[in-house]
């Protein structure tokens, strides 16, 4: 028979009839729409048969007056089970709450180990992760997945060139590559400071060397600054030069603004769903809400399930839609120009070094052209322009 499933779901006895006039009995059952299976005769006034739980009380009432007797004997299926079960309760409870605590327990961060970096580099990783919830203890379900773990760190964390995330079972791996900051060895062997760029002299401190310009002369690019030669005649030697020279340095940057900007944004509103998938089967477990919206932004993330170390076909998937909407940025010309300004001056701070500074700025044209605002600007940074020259003897 097929579907034998939910024969075993129903349940099913094994019973007997026995008497007269079976075969006329047999028939009233028919009549009356109540299934037999596995039907044997055993002799002439007996048969065996397999019927449904549910049809119980129906062949009872059948049989009345019909001078048959019912045996049962065999029983199978669901409802047996189930109230075997209940009769055992207390050990099917504990077996459950074992699992799931197992269960539980197989999907929650464990370990977190991280490699390829120095300990205080670690310690910025842990502290930054410890930050964003990754901690021992927690489920993973609640977690970013790796790729956002990831991006998170890279950008909170500007000395690290790249970070790997890999999840084996209960454990976080973090490979790190960190970026290479030349040190600075201190120069012992001769040498000279030159200026690395024109500039304006802001500021001279020298410690080891004879100074060649003041505070306020202009010097051009390869410029001596501090001689390694100090002394006179038979007193004269050479050192490692060494100090520290400020310049006022310009540079001039161009840079184009559109008036009208479009582009997408989150309105703030939005609904989370929550699925099981089983064997690539998805079920619904939360949040049957089936609005749309116009324009929207999904964002999936899907997280297997472990059973201790063993990745089971069973998964978590939550799917984020955010609402979206289309807006247009208009800028005067004014917004623009002070925009532009702001801009110009992130992208210079990002290419001088971190102690330089930008002392002032000065807007030297502008235009509007193709709907775009455009600026030529020209900044006034003080930064160190001293380069170490190394003296070759014999020159």
């Amino acid at each position: 028979m097929k579907n034998d499933w939910i024969s075993y779901l129903k349940g099913t006895v094994r019973v007997s009839i026995t008497g007269k006039g079976i075969e006329r009995l047999m028939n009233q059952f028919i009549r009356n729409g109540i299934p037999f299976r596995n039907v044997k005769k055993m002799d002439e006034q007996t048969i065996m048969a397999e019927i449904f739980v549910e049809d119980i009380s129906a062949i009872r009432t059948t049989m009345r007056k019909s001078g048959c007797k019912l045996f049962f004997h065999q029983k199978k299926g669901g409802p047996f089970l189930l109230k075997k079960m209940w009769r055992n309760s207390g050990f099917v409870l504990g077996l459950i709450a074992f699992l799931c605590v197992i269960l539980v327990l197989s999907n929650m961060v464990w370990k977190i180990d991280v490699k390829g970096a120095t300990p205080y580099m670690s310690y910025r990783i842990m502290k930054e992760l410890d930050a964003m919830g990754v901690q021992k203890g927690k489920l993973k379900f609640v977690l970013d997945d790796p790729d956002t773990i990831q991006r998170k760190l890279t950008e909170k964390i500007q000395d690290l060139t790249w970070v790997g995330v890999e999840v084996k079972g209960t454990a976080y791996h973090f490979q790190v590559v960190e970026k290479n900051i030349p040190k600075v060895v201190e120069q012992t062997s001769p040498g000279n400071i030159i200026a690395k760029k024109k500039a304006v002299v802001t500021y001279m401190f020298v410690e080891k060397g004879q100074p060649l310009v003041k505070v306020h002369d202009f010097v051009q690019k390869g410029q001596l600054l501090v001689s390694g030669v100090i002394g006179k005649n038979e007193t004269q030697k050479v050192v490692a030069s060494k100090g520290a020279v400020y310049g006022e340095v310009w540079y001039k940057a161009e840079v184009s603004i559109p008036l009208d900007t479009s582009f997408q944004v989150l309105t703030g509103k939005s609904y989370n769903k929550h699925y099981l998938q089983i064997f690539g089967w998805k079920m619904p477990v939360w949040a049957f809400n089936k609005e749309t919206y116009a324009s929207q932004k999904v964002d999936d993330v899907v997280q297997p399930v472990y059973f201790f170390k063993w990745k089971m076909p069973l998964s978590y998937e939550k799917i984020s839609t955010h609402q979206s909407e289309h807006t247009v940025r208009h800028y005067s010309r004014t917004e623009a120009v002070k925009k532009g300004i702001e801009t110009g001056r992130k992208e210079l701070e990002s290419k001088i070094d971190k102690d330089a500074k930008i002392k002032g700025e000065k807007v030297l044209h502008q235009s509007i052209e193709n709907g775009k605002v455009k600026l030529v600007i020209h900044y006034q940074v003080i930064e160190n322009i001293a380069m170490t020259q190394p003296i070759i003897q014999g020159d």
